[in-house]
This record gives C-alpha cells, structure tokens and sequence, in this order.
C-alpha cells in the first residue's frame, strides 16, 4: 500500500451484497470488505458499476462509503464519484473526502457523447473537490473515450493521477506511457491483466477478487514482477472467469461466484436480471474447478 498513490495495488470493485428484499446489507459488505483486505487485497473501490451505484439512492450510496471507511479505513477506499452532472460528481467527491478517502475514480460525462471540451470542463469541476482523481476510461458503456492525448491533457492540467483502463486495447499502454509517464496505468478489465501488468501497470481495479481474492493477488502481483510461469499458470487457471468481467452480466456473474465459495453475493436491482439457466452453469462450473484447484 503506498499511502502517496492510495490507487496502487490490488483495489477491488467491490460487488454489493443485498437482502433477498434487494435492500443493502451493509454488515455484509463491512465484512467483505474486511475479508478482501485480509486476503491481500490493497483496497475497495465502492459506488462502481459493479457496486450498482446507478440504483441506489443517495443515502444508500453515501452509507456505502462510509461502511467502507469504517471497516478498513479511508486510505484503502477509492469510490467511483460517476453522475450524469458534474455538479452531482463534485458533490459525490467532496462526500468522499469528508468520510475520510484518500482518492476518487470519475467517469467521463456520460448523459451525452461528450466532446473534448466538456470531459475537461468536468474533470476540471470535480477536481475542485480536492482529492486526487483516477479517470475510469470505459467507452464500451460511456460511449466517451478518454483516448491517450486526451488522458496526457487531463494529467498535464492536474486534474487526473492515474486511469483505469477498460478499452480493451492493451497498444495503449504504451501510448500513455510515452505521453504522460507520470500517470498510473490501472489495469481496468481482468481479463487483459497479464498484457497490462507486463507494459507497466501500477494497479489493478479488479472485478473477481470479490470471489477469489487471494489467488488473484498472486496472479498480480506475479505478473508485475515479471514471474511469468507463475503469472501465466495463474492467468489459464483463472481467464474462464476473469473474462466474465467484460461481459454485459459481469455483476451477476461475479455475484454467482461469490455464493458458490460460500460468500454472500446474493441477488441484482432491476433493471438487471438474474443470470440465464445456462450462463449461470458455465459460471458455477468455471467457479468450481478454480475451487477444486485450490483457487479459492
């Protein structure tokens, strides 16, 4: 944990367990995120989309993070501050810095197809807020993509220290480093980790961890050190579920996985919907051989 980059290491997007009423069980999600940190991870990245922060109510959502504050401590909570306005973005930082989090990570505006000018013009308003910001780059959903001129513009006015990159496009990573090398790569979508930790990732905002945290520790940080044996064994044993965190059913996948080891990952908000009969097997099975392989 580097307390001057909280954003460094293994922070995970956490899921958020709830009653069969759907309503947020906050000891739960005390608990898990007391059990990822035990397990080796650096951190939580509450109020994500994995965290399903678009159907919570703002009391629901500012509790969260301050459940997370008070089970391991703000240095280690990094909660996604997204809002269609940026007025609503800074308000979501400046709670976050008042509960005690050491940083934030913001999406691009996504009501609209934003143009340049606007994703400045409100990575510039939430940075107003005064905690360091990760830029989250996932134009798949946004339709926005933070591309790496446009991520080396951020950094150069301050307004960003790291992005999370969910593009897919590992080439990138290069790009950026070339352009703005003081800003942090965070590994984005767990199924490129291995591509992304090799081309000089600093971190790794993770999906799967919420399941098999202890072993996905491993796998990081055995790709960073460049102990590819280990990390490419990992990595095979790991991809069937790891590249279920760029799939459109990644919550209720990672959910499923969670209730087959025996942690609580429980049910979804509308308007998702429970797994397909058929999805739900080929999570369940990929669940259990990591487990039968000592995985878990």
């Amino acid at each position: 944990m580097t307390d001057h980059r909280p954003w460094r290491g293994v922070l995970v997007a956490t899921a958020l367990p709830l009653n069969d009423d759907l309503s947020v069980n906050y000891g739960r999600y005390a608990e898990h995120c007391a059990w990822l940190v035990e397990n080796g991870c650096d951190g939580v990245v509450p109020n994500g989309s994995l965290g399903e922060y678009q159907v919570l109510t703002p009391e629901e959502r500012a509790k969260v993070v301050e459940t997370a504050v008070a089970a391991i401590g703000g240095q280690r909570v990094m909660p996604g501050v997204a809002a269609y306005g940026s007025a609503e973005s800074r308000r979501w930082a400046e709670q976050a810095r008042d509960a005690g989090c050491a940083s934030v990570m913001l999406l691009p505006p996504n009501a609209y197809r934003a143009d340049e000018r606007s994703v400045l013009a409100h990575y510039a308003e939430v940075a107003k807020a005064g905690v360091p910001i990760v830029a989250y780059n996932n134009p798949i959903d946004t339709k926005v993509d933070l591309v790496p001129e446009l991520l080396a513009k951020l950094h150069g006015e301050g307004y960003i220290h790291a992005v999370k990159e969910f593009s897919g496009d590992v080439r990138r990573a290069y790009r950026i480093a070339e352009l703005a090398p003081e800003l942090d790569l965070l590994i984005g979508a767990d199924d490129v980790l291995l591509e992304l930790a090799i081309a000089g990732a600093k971190g790794w905002v993770a999906g799967y961890p919420n399941a098999l945290p202890a072993a996905s520790v491993e796998l990081y940080h055995a790709a960073v050190r460049g102990d590819l044996a280990t990390a490419n064994r990992l990595y095979r044993q790991l991809h069937p579920l790891l590249r279920w965190d760029s799939q459109v059913e990644f919550v209720q996948a990672i959910k499923v996985s969670m209730d087959v080891i025996g942690r609580h990952g429980g049910p979804v908000r509308p308007p998702r919907m429970p797994l397909l009969p058929e999805q739900e097997a080929v999570v369940r099975a990929a669940t259990e051989k990591a487990v039968a392989a000592g995985l878990a």
